[in-house]
C-alpha cells in the first residue's frame, strides 16, 4: 500500500503500555461464556511495567482497505470473536459519545479501518498469560484513539479475555463478580494503588521447559489492607492449591503443575517451617512455573536459597532479571533444615518485580510500533 503524503497525514495514531496481573484469588470460571461473566470474584496483583508489559500502536486512516493486527511481529487473524467483540464495543461506544455531542475525538475517524501491532517484552517461556496485557491494552489504546471514556473499559476488556479487566488498574485489583444478568456490575476496580505495600516483591520463577472464595474474597482485602504478609502468603497458597486440586480433579485432569512446581512448592513450605512463619508465598497461574511473594527484607536470602537448590548454568544467561536483589549468605543449618537435593539448571532465570500501575499513554512518537504509513516498523516483525 503506497500512501500519498496527504494520506499519511490522515493518519491518526496512539501508542499505549498495559500490564500483566497474576491473581492472589483466582478466577475459576463463567457463568455465561459469551458475556465472559466470572463465577467468583477475583483479586490481582498488577506487575511493574519495567518488567512486563505488553505495547500496542492503532493507527486508523480513511485509506485503510481492512482492519488488521500484528501479534508480536506475525500478522494474526483479526476475524478472531474475541478481538471483533473489543473492536465493535469501542466503536459503539465512541458513536454514542459522539452522537450526544460529548467527544473530542475526530468524529469521522470512528469509521475508519484500523492497523493494530503489538508486542510483549516478556518471553513466552515465561508462562505468563499475555492475554490480559494484551486485550488491556488493546482496548486501552482503542478508547484513546476514539475518545471513550475509561469508566466503560473494564466491561470492554473483560469480553476479550476475563482476566483483562484487572490489568486495566494498578496495584491491587479485585474483579467483581457482579449480580446483574447482562453483567454490567461485573466489573475491575482498585483495591489498593501500586505505592500501597511497597516492601512487597515478586519473583517469576522460569523453569527450563523439559522440568470457598467469596470469605476468602473479604479477607484477602482485609489482609492486603493491614499490610499482614504471613496472612496473604497463606491465603494465596491456598487458593492456588485449591485451584490446581479442582484441575487435577476435572476429567481428563489438567495438569499444569510439573516437577519443577512440586519442588518449589516443598522448597517454600521447608523454609517458612525453618522460621516458623510464612515469609514466602508461591502461586501458580495457568502454566507451571511459579510466582513468588516475599517482602523486600527477605527477598535476597530467598534467592539465595533457589541459587543453592537450583544451581543455575554457569556461564549461562543472567539468573535474575529485573530489579537487583542483594546477595546473601545462607547458613549450613537453613540448608540442612531444608534438606532438598539441589536440582541443577532446573529454573532457567528469574524475573525480579513489584506492583506497578496501569495502562499508560506512550508520548514519543518514536516509539510508535507502526510508521507513517500504517505498517509495522521492521523492529516490530520477526522473521
Amino acid at each position: 500500500m503506497n500512501m500519498t503524503e496527504n494520506d499519511k497525514q490522515s493518519l491518526s495514531m496512539v501508542t499505549c503500555t498495559a500490564p500483566v496481573n497474576i491473581a492472589v484469588i483466582k478466577y475459576w470460571g463463567k457463568r455465561d461464556e459469551d458475556l465472559i461473566l466470572p463465577i467468583n470474584s477475583s483479586l490481582s496483583i498488577t506487575l511493574h511495567q519495567d518488567q512486563l508489559k505488553t505495547t500496542t500502536t492503532i493507527a486508523c486512516s480513511r485509506n485503510f482497505q481492512q482492519d488488521r493486527i500484528w501479534l508480536n511481529g506475525k500478522e494474526e487473524d483479526i476475524s478472531n470473536p474475541r478481538l471483533q467483540s473489543c473492536l465493535q464495543e469501542i466503536r459503539r461506544f465512541s458513536r454514542k459519545r459522539r452522537n450526544s455531542g460529548d467527544s473530542t475525538s475526530d468524529v469521522s475517524s470512528v469509521s475508519h479501518k484500523v492497523h493494530i501491532c503489538s508486542v510483549n517484552n516478556f518471553p513466552t517461556a515465561a508462562g505468563l498469560a499475555s492475554s490480559a496485557s494484551g486485550y488491556a491494552c488493546l482496548v486501552y489504546t482503542l478508547s484513546q484513539l476514539f475518545g471513550v471514556e475509561s469508566e466503560q473499559l473494564s466491561a470492554v476488556a473483560r469480553q476479550g479475555s476475563g482476566s483483562a479487566c484487572r490489568s486495566l488498574y494498578g496495584g491491587f485489583v479485585q474483579w467483581k463478580l457482579g449480580e446483574q444478568l447482562d453483567g454490567k456490575d461485573s466489573l475491575a476496580e482498585q483495591v489498593e494503588s501500586e505505592s500501597f505495600w511497597p516492601e512487597l516483591r515478586i519473583l517469576i520463577l522460569v523453569y527450563r521447559a523439559d522440568v470457598v472464595v467469596p470469605s476468602r474474597m473479604e479477607k484477602m482485602i482485609r489482609v492486603i489492607r493491614e499490610r499482614d504478609f504471613p496472612a496473604f502468603g497463606e491465603l494465596t497458597m491456598k487458593d492456588s492449591n485449591q485451584f490446581h486440586a479442582i484441575c487435577l480433579d476435572t476429567y481428563p485432569p489438567i495438569f499444569y503443575l510439573n516437577n519443577m512446581s512440586h519442588r518449589i512448592i516443598s522448597l517454600v513450605h521447608h523454609y517458612n517451617q525453618y522460621y516458623g512463619e510464612t515469609r514466602v508465598a508461591y502461586t501458580f497461574d495457568a502454566g507451571p512455573n511459579a510466582v513468588i511473594y516475599t517482602l523486600q527484607d527477605h527477598l535476597p536470602e530467598f534467592v539465595q536459597v533457589v541459587r543453592h537448590f537450583f544451581p543455575p548454568e554457569v556461564n549461562g544467561e543472567e539468573f535474575v532479571k529485573g530489579l537487583p536483589v542483594c546477595s546473601a549468605d545462607l547458613s549450613e543449618e537453613l540448608k540442612r533444615d531444608i534438606n532438598m537435593e539441589p536440582t541443577p539448571k532446573g529454573i532457567r532465570y528469574i524475573i525480579s518485580t513489584k506492583a506497578g500501575p496501569g495502562p499508560c499513554v506512550v508520548k514519543d512518537p518514536n516509539h510508535h510500533l507502526l510508521g507513517a504509513d500504517g505498517l509495522p516498523k521492521k523492529s516490530a516483525i520477526s522473521d
